[in-house]
């Protein structure tokens, strides 16, 4: 049999096994979403956020993309951040990257990949701006694990820079942005402590001036 088969047959097995134990929850998860997460993740096929937080269909909002990039530029990207925020009133946006990262290590051994390494300069931007926090590491290992967390820390920023997640804390929105890390050595997540849930955070450099209203 064809290992696209097998999908199939896994899903069929799969919802009996749901329908089995509730009757209802296909029909209920119909009805509509009303996630309280938004997670921002990595691509990578090892990084499945339902999976990995023991959590149900629906809990979770989510974009991935390579090296969980949050770019100012990417209207994919801020599509759905606006439908997580504005439609859906997501609570809790979550970057999460992980240890390992194809992405960010290209990001650090500057190879030539092609068309990526115009997604990864943003990347390569973080470890500019940190570059004495890197020199000092005894290798090539512990400085990508660093510039895994770096980018995360990164990207939360960027969240947070970003008019859509502004115009909600200036309406009184309840909005808490997070970064966290996963291992794929252990299965834990490490919170970064980057934390940042409202525009007293924000540097006034970023900060958009919201008309009142």
């Amino acid at each position: 049999m064809k290992s696209y088969d097998q999908i199939f047959l896994a899903n069929r097995a799969w919802a009996q096994t749901i329908k089995n134990v509730d009757e209802d929850y296909f029909k209920n998860l119909s009805l509509g979403q009303a996630p309280k997460y938004f997670w921002i993740g990595c691509a990578d096929s090892r990084m499945a956020e339902t999976v990995i937080t023991r959590s149900q269909l629906g809990q979770f909002f989510v974009h991935r993309n390579v090296a969980n990039v949050v770019v100012h530029t990417d209207f994919n990207c801020l599509t759905v951040l606006a439908y997580a925020i504005d439609v859906l009133k997501i609570e809790h946006v979550i970057v999460v990257g992980h240890y390992g990262c194809g992405g960010v290590r290209a990001a650090y051994e500057s190879a030539d990949n092609g068309l990526i390494d115009n997604w990864l300069r943003n990347i390569k931007d973080v470890l500019h701006m940190h570059r004495s926090r890197f020199d000092v590491l005894p290798d090539d290992e512990s400085r990508v694990d660093l510039l895994c967390e770096l980018n995360v820390v990164s990207q939360v920023a960027n969240v947070c820079h970003t008019t859509i997640a502004q115009n909600a804390w200036a309406r009184g929105q309840s909005l808490s942005v997070h970064g966290l890390v996963y291992s794929l050595h252990d299965g834990l997540l490490k919170d970064l402590q980057c934390s940042v849930t409202g525009l007293d955070q924000v540097s006034d450099v970023y900060r958009v001036i919201v008309p009142p209203g």
